[in-house]
């Protein structure tokens, strides 16, 4: 009986810190998203069919509204980097970097360096690793920008010389296409140099976004529009909400397995006790008391199994990311390619309330999981069970 009680917890161990493990891995996708993509990419925008040209009127003017933290210019351009004969598209942002570090976790993981090289007057150009790596440019390096006209379809694209300063990597999606340069520079290779695309807009809460946006078009003249974070990565976002809920129901049913393994243990513990049970009965127990012990054994293996759960998932969820890194070397596989996903390493996010909720759970599983079994053995009936003995 013992070797069965054993694996009934370590069942209920397993399923538990799984599940701990796997919702910790989808909290940290969510989180990763949140801070590190779109703090790299727009949470809210507003543009101007045809430019903004007195962008600091603007931004006076959009400031200080309830929900919108800080606001800064960008020029966005569609085009090709060349190197010899690599070549590769291109989404080229121009930022003033004092005013980006209000919106962008992106300067901050650029050096004072290169930070200070893109306020200079010289064509220079920071790289996305993923992009880097696709032309083989390295810094030092010289690369041909190439703008396509985009008001008429017979004019010459704009072309131009940049020395490569830098190579950020954010291990993100953002490394495969982004290249930053000055303000500026990315103005004079638009079709409208005197002029910048739009505003970025920082919120103070992510899922009020879209209304903010929509209420700050409304009350500026017309020609604004905008656009916000759930157009571009909205599907991403509900795509790990929903796999995080369909995993987490799995492996809750994981652990109604491993409750159901109590049941049968538990049963097979009566029909084996029979004898003793009958004896109780003889001895004066009560129907209640005999219950009563069959619901202390089952919620005991329960609260092992739980505990014993809650904290392998505790540690597994430490060392997941150095043990993911650890087989990607050893076996030489990226799993995760920042081409295919959003990331390009595994994030944990491990949360107390998760934790709480799981081993609740799980307990409450457990104690059911007694019932029956607790039932059925304060039936048994001492003359029958005692005939044979």
């Amino acid at each position: 009986m013992s070797f069965i009680s054993g694996i009934s917890i370590a069942g209920m161990a397993l399923g538990v810190s799984l599940l701990i493990v796997v919702l910790s891995v989808m909290n940290g996708f969510d989180r990763e998203l949140r801070e590190n993509i779109l703090g790299l990419m727009p949470q809210g925008a507003v543009y101007h069919r045809y430019g903004i040209e007195d962008w600091q009127a603007l931004q006076i003017q959009v400031e200080g509204r309830e929900g919108l933290m800080n606001t800064a210019p960008f020029v966005q351009l569609q085009g090709l980097l060349s190197k010899g004969k690599n070549v590769a598209p291109v989404n080229l942002y121009g930022v003033d970097i004092e005013q980006e570090k209000k919106v962008s976790v992106l300067p901050s993981k650029l050096s004072e360096e290169a930070r200070a090289s893109l306020t200079l007057s010289g064509n220079n150009l920071i790289l996305g690793k993923g992009l880097a790596e696709t032309l083989q440019a390295a810094a030092g390096d010289k690369l041909r920008v190439i703008v396509p006209a985009s008001s008429q379809q017979k004019a010459l694209p704009k072309m131009a010389v940049f020395t490569v300063i830098a190579v950020f990597d954010t291990g993100t999606e953002v490394d495969n296409g982004l290249a930053l340069a000055g303000l500026s520079q990315a103005q004079a290779l638009s079709s409208k140099p005197h002029t910048v695309s739009g505003l970025r807009l920082q919120v103070d809460d992510l899922f009020a976004a879209p209304a903010l946006v929509r209420e700050l078009v409304r009350s500026l003249p017309y020609g604004f529009y905008g656009s916000n974070w759930t157009q571009s990565h909205g599907n991403l976002f509900q795509a790990i909400q929903m796999s995080k809920n369909l995993v987490g129901m799995l492996l809750f049913l994981i652990i109604a397995i491993a409750a159901f393994n109590v049941v049968s243990t538990l049963i097979m513990i009566v029909v084996d006790k029979q004898g003793d049970i009958a004896i109780l009965r003889t001895l004066g127990a009560s129907s209640q008391t005999i219950m009563s012990i069959f619901m202390v054994q089952g919620s005991l293996i329960g609260l092992i199994g739980t505990s014993l759960g809650l904290l392998g998932g505790f540690i597994l969820c430490l060392f997941v990311p150095e043990l993911f890194v650890w087989v990607e070397q050893v076996f030489g596989i990226q799993f995760l390619k920042s081409d295919v996903y959003p990331i390009s390493y595994l994030p944990v996010d491990l949360r107390v309330s998760d934790m709480v909720l799981v081993g609740l759970t799980a307990l409450v599983m457990s104690f059911f999981a007694t019932l029956y079994p607790a039932w059925r053995a304060s039936r048994v009936m001492p003359a029958q069970a005692l005939r044979y003995e």
